[in-house]
C-alpha cells in the first residue's frame, strides 16, 4: 500500500498561491481566524512527512529559520519540526531545519519512491512547480486548496495551476473557517 500524498496550497480566489516578488503574500495574512488556525494546527499535528521543493524550502528557511522557537506560532513551530524531505537538485545537506533531508534527482522518481516506502502520509505545502509535475505523473492523491477571501489580480504572483494538465476533480471534503475561508479537498483524475 502506498502513502497518501496531499498537495496542500493556499490560494486567492483568482488562483494565486505564493509569495510575490515584491514581498506581498497575496493578501492572505491577516485574514486567518481562530477556527482556521486551530484546524491548521490539528492537520499539521497528524503524523506525516512534509515534502517540499527547493525553492519553497529556501523560503521557509528565510522566513522561519531565524525566528526563535519561543516566538513561533504553534502552526509554524509544528511545520518546522515535522520530518521533511526536500526534493532538489541544487540544495545539499545537511540542512538547518531539524529532521530534514535532501533527496536529489527527478521529483517524480523521488516521490514515487517515498510513496512506496513511507509508513505515514505525505503532505506538501506550496511547492507549485514540484506539485504540478507530480500531479501530471499521477502521484498526487489529494489536492487541498484553502481559498482566502481576496482577489490579487494586479499583485498576484505564481498562478497555482498555470500550465498544469487538465484534471477532473472529485470533491471529497469541504469546510468554511471563520465565516470566510473555504477549504476544498479534491481527488484529481487526469481528464481524458
Amino acid at each position: 500500500m502506498t502513502a497518501v500524498y496531499t498537495w496542500d496550497v493556499f490560494s486567492t480566489l483568482d488562483g494565486y498561491g505564493s509569495y510575490g516578488p515584491d514581498g506581498d503574500w497575496g493578501g492572505y495574512w491577516g485574514k486567518q481566524g481562530p477556527e482556521f488556525l486551530a484546524d491548521r494546527l490539528a492537520v499539521m499535528s497528524e503524523e506525516q512527512r512534509m515534502v517540499l521543493g527547493g525553492n519553497t524550502y529556501r523560503l521557509f528557511e528565510k522566513l522561519l529559520g531565524p525566528v526563535p522557537e519561543a516566538d513561533l506560532d504553534p502552526v509554524n513551530s509544528r511545520m518546522r519540526a515535522m520530518p521533511t524531505t526536500v526534493v532538489s537538485t541544487t540544495l545539499t545537506g545537511p540542512l538547518a531545519q531539524p529532521d530534514t533531508t535532501v533527496a536529489a534527482g527527478d521529483a517524480v522518481d523521488v516521490v514515487a519512491r517515498l510513496k512506496e516506502e513511507s509508513k505515514v502520509p505525505l503532505r506538501s505545502h506550496g511547492s507549485l512547480s514540484l506539485n504540478r509535475a507530480l500531479l501530471a505523473a499521477g502521484l498526487v492523491d489529494r489536492v487541498q486548496v484553502t481559498i482566502f477571501p481576496v482577489i490579487s489580480g494586479r499583485t498576484g504572483a505564481y498562478r497555482i495551476f498555470e500550465d498544469a494538465a487538465d484534471f477532473d476533480l472529485e470533491l471529497i471534503g469541504s469546510q468554511t473557517f471563520d465565516g470566510h475561508i473555504q477549504e476544498l479537498i479534491y481527488r484529481p483524475t487526469l481528464h481524458g
